[in-house]
C-alpha cells in the first residue's frame, strides 16, 4: 500500500510516497520517477523513497541572480533618475515655473497699463467734460448778453416810438386846441357883436377864450 506523506519546508511542498514492507512496489522506485534527476545519477537506478529526490528551485524563494539583477536594475534606475532623468525633469519644471511666473509678470504689467490708459482716459474726459462746461457757460452768457442788448434796444426803439407818438399826440392836441379856440373866439366875437351892435376887440376875445380854456383843462 502506497502512503503519500506532504511537507512544507523552506523550498516548498515535498511529497513522500513509499510503500509499507511486504508489499508489492516496495523499493521499486527509481530516479526516473523524480520530477528532476539528480546530476550524476542513473535514471533507473533505484531509491527507497521519493523523498530523496531533489525538489528543485522554490516557485516562492528567489533565486541569487534575479536578486542581483533586480538590485542591478534599481542601481541603474537610481543613477539615471539621479544624474539623468531627474536634472531634466528639474530644468523642465524650472522652465516652466520660469514661463509661468513670465506670463504672470506680463498680464501685471499689462493690467499696469491698461489702468493708467484707463486713468488717462478719466483725465482726458474730465477736461473735454469741464472744457466744455466752460464753453456752455461762455454760450450762455453770451447768449444772454446778447439778449439783454437786444431787449435794451428793443426797449428803447419802444420808448423813442411812444416819445414820437406823445409829441405827435401832443402837436395834435395843440393843433385842434388852436382851432378850437379860433373857433370859439370867432364865436364869441360874432355873439358880442350881435348883442351890442358892434365888434368887439378881437386880441380881448382871443385872450377870454384861452383863458377859459386853461382854467377848463386845469380842472
Amino acid at each position: 500500500m502506497l502512503t503519500a506523506v506532504v511537507t512544507y519546508g523552506s523550498n516548498g511542498p515535498e511529497v513522500l510516497l513509499s510503500a509499507s514492507e511486504g508489499e508489492e512496489g516496495y523499493s521499486e522506485y527509481t530516479y526516473a520517477d523524480c520530477s528532476i534527476i539528480p546530476e550524476g545519477k542513473d535514471p533507473s537506478e533505484k531509491i527507497e523513497s521519493l523523498g530523496k529526490c531533489d525538489p528543485g528551485p522554490s516557485p516562492i524563494v528567489p533565486e541569487a541572480k534575479e536578486l542581483y539583477w533586480g538590485a542591478g536594475a534599481f542601481i541603474l534606475f537610481a543613477l539615471l533618475m539621479r544624474f539623468f532623468l531627474y536634472p531634466r525633469l528639474r530644468r523642465s519644471m524650472d522652465a516652466r515655473y520660469d514661463s509661468i511666473r513670465g506670463a504672470h509678470a506680463e498680464a501685471d504689467q499689462a493690467r499696469s497699463e491698461a489702468e493708467a490708459e484707463v486713468a488717462a482716459y478719466e483725465a482726458a474726459l474730465s477736461e473735454v467734460k469741464a472744457e466744455a462746461a466752460s464753453r456752455i457757460d461762455a454760450a450762455r452768457a453770451a447768449l444772454e448778453q446778447e439778449r439783454s442788448a437786444q431787449l435794451a434796444e428793443a426797449n428803447a426803439r419802444i420808448s423813442s416810438a411812444r416819445d414820437a407818438a406823445a409829441a405827435e399826440t401832443a402837436a395834435a392836441h395843440e393843433a385842434i386846441r388852436g382851432d378850437i379856440g379860433s373857433a370859439a373866439a370867432t364865436v364869441a366875437a360874432r355873439t358880442v357883436e350881435l348883442a351890442t351892435g358892434r365888434a368887439p376887440d378881437a386880441g380881448a376875445v382871443s385872450a377870454a377864450v384861452e383863458g377859459s380854456m386853461t382854467s377848463g383843462a386845469t380842472r
